[in-house]
């Protein structure tokens, strides 16, 4: 079991207590509550996907590679001969 050390604005702190004063758990209890219920939120619904992610980035025009990822080789040796002009 390890330690931890948690700063919380006044807010929180007076929802903490009062949760304390309802429930009559433990603030180590209710913390460790809101965890496990954060993570069965997330198991239900992960958010969003790396796709989603990565379709939202703004990647620029694009259009600078050579070769297409499935022929590198073919696009290295291209790029080279085009380097050394033979």
């Amino acid at each position: 079991m390890s330690s931890r050390t948690v700063r919380l604005d006044e807010e929180t702190d007076e929802i903490l207590q009062q949760l304390k004063k309802v429930t009559g758990l433990s603030i180590s209890e209710i913390l460790k509550r809101g965890i496990h219920a954060i993570k069965a939120e997330l198991s239900q619904n992960p958010g969003q996907t790396a796709f989603a992610i990565f379709e939202s980035l703004d990647l620029g025009p694009g259009g600078h590679a050579i070769a297409p990822s499935t022929s590198t080789r073919e696009g290295v040796r291209n790029s080279i001969r085009k380097k050394l002009k033979r």
